[in-house]
């Protein structure tokens, strides 16, 4: 029987597949109200549908009203909330990211506004309202390439760039808030095999490369992998533990295989 450590309290989670349903299923397991939020409105309602008693709520979130809405929404829902991941991004490769002298503005642009501008919007609105109740956890989602790039295999500089400023917010997050009882913390995974990294995933090459990177996984890590991290990060069992960034990343930050 899995332990109830959320037992009473609320979770949001935006992203709706890989990492992020991963996390709404094992959180609702151990006894959190779950309302996940996706800008995919089919993906959202599939998943909250596998969940007892959850809700959901689609919205684009690098738009600042549909940001105060979907936490509105969990809020309205659930009554308060009390766990924030913020799981929701992209890689950006489509929209023209890449190496910096063949990255396109748009590109830019598009990558800083799916992955940092919504996590600040979502972030800034769950601050708010656990301001109002007296605390609250929230885990912000990073990757290894913020400290630990891999060229050229991995050369997407906007990507990189929006997830180090992810570490760089969410530390000044946690230092500002923790007098007020919210914690803020980042979680940066190596490849992770989810919809999002299905390009790595059927290149040869790359595979190659994570299987020597990242040894103790030897090949791309699951969302389950990560579960564990999250629900630590998100319980009381870290209420002692904030600005902090936690590599999941099967040994590629210290030099892999």
């Amino acid at each position: 029987m899995s332990s109830q450590r959320f037992a009473g309290k609320v979770a949001l989670v935006t992203g709706s597949t890989g990492i992020g349903a991963a996390a709404a299923r094992a959180l609702a397991a151990e006894g959190a109200s779950v309302f996940v939020v996706s800008r995919t409105a089919d993906h959202a309602r599939e998943l909250a549908e596998t969940i007892p008693g959850a809700r959901w709520q689609a919205a684009d979130l690098a738009h600042e009203e549909a940001a105060e809405s979907a936490v509105r929404g969990c809020v309205d829902a659930f009554g308060r909330l009390d766990c924030l991941f913020n799981v929701a991004g992209i890689s950006g490769r489509r929209f023209g990211d890449g190496p910096v002298h063949e990255l396109a503005a748009e590109g830019w642009d598009t990558v800083m506004a799916a992955n940092l501008r919504s996590m600040f919007l979502v972030t800034r609105a769950t601050v708010r309202q656990m301001l109002a109740q007296g605390g609250g956890a929230v885990l912000n989602m990073s990757s290894i390439l913020a400290d630990h790039p891999s060229a050229p295999l991995f050369s997407t500089h906007a990507y990189a760039a929006s997830k180090g400023a992810i570490n760089a917010f969410s530390l000044a997050v946690a230092a500002h808030y923790a007098r007020d009882g919210i914690r803020v913390n980042v979680i940066a995974p190596a490849l992770v095999a989810t919809p999002m990294s299905q390009r790595t995933q059927q290149d040869p090459e790359i595979l190659d490369y994570v299987r020597r990177r990242q040894p103790l996984a030897a090949g791309p890590l699951t969302a389950e992998d990560l579960v564990g991290t999250v629900l630590y990060l998100l319980s009381d069992d870290s209420r002692m533990v904030t600005g902090q960034v936690l590599a999941v990343d099967a040994g590629w930050s210290i030099g892999g295989g």
